[in-house]
């Protein structure tokens, strides 16, 4: 008789692992469609964006806005819209594979960029960029720095003067952005390594646009467990533009 009864109890523990074994399996698929074609977590790991994203900001990115990338084919769904000026952009680094990195859009394909005394100039017009933050307007790259910028700026630099070109931080251009590219610098704009230092950013690269702040803390603050005593409240569920 005991051995009859405990096959009720093996099946139905069996059904049981069964039953988690699959909604485990369901949930993971969901992750990782989610995941892939549609939301991605990000943190902010520098003050390069500030005072638009700070550090201690995590974001959702949306994935799906410029078309995600299918895995193993790669190939790219359909784009809801292009990228714009102004958008702010998380891209794959064009320098340290799997490095992802969040600035702002400042040049599309054929625009004439420049900057003078920490001013943007766009074919022709100076902008306004209220997101903007320059406290040096005059800083000075060294010597190494400002050598990088020129060798890769001269290809599409269109000034009266090649030979005599020396850009730096605040104070370069003309140049013509080229096709299927994209020119981007952070907000911030005397701490951000961005396109002045290493050029063009290639449409490939582009993966979303964040969606909103979902968790923010002053890792500097005094208090004592920052993540939980320093939350800045005012941030959660904020859309960065």
């Amino acid at each position: 008789m005991a051995e009859t009864g405990s096959k009720p109890k093996a099946a139905s523990f069996g059904a049981w692992v069964w039953e988690w074994t699959k909604s485990i399996a369901v949930a993971l698929v969901v992750w990782f469609l989610l995941r892939t074609f549609l939301i991605e977590a990000f943190r902010i790991p520098s003050g390069s964006m500030e005072r638009t994203l700070l550090i201690g900001d995590f974001l959702f990115v949306n994935k799906a806005l410029y078309g995600a990338e299918v895995p193993i084919i790669h190939t790219r769904l359909p784009a809801f819209r292009e990228p714009e000026r102004g958008d702010i952009v998380v891209f794959d680094s064009v320098e340290d594979e799997g490095l992802k990195v969040v600035k702002r859009l400042i040049g599309m394909p054929g625009d004439t960029l420049a900057m003078r005394d920490g001013k943007l100039v766009r074919n022709g017009d100076t902008i306004p960029e209220p997101y903007a933050e320059t406290v040096d307007p005059n800083r000075s790259e060294d010597s190494m720095q400002r050598g990088r910028m020129r060798a890769w700026q001269l290809p599409h630099y269109i000034g009266t003067d090649p030979a005599t070109y020396q850009p730096d931080l605040h104070d370069w251009g003309p140049i013509v952005v080229p096709p299927d590219s994209f020119f981007v610098m952070g907000d911030n704009r005397d701490s951000s390594y961005d396109g002045r230092y290493w050029g063009f950013l290639p449409r490939a690269n582009v993966r979303g646009r964040p969606l909103l702040v979902y968790y923010s803390y002053d890792k500097e603050s005094w208090k004592p467990l920052p993540f939980i005593s320093a939350i800045r409240w005012n941030r959660l569920f904020s859309t960065p533009e």
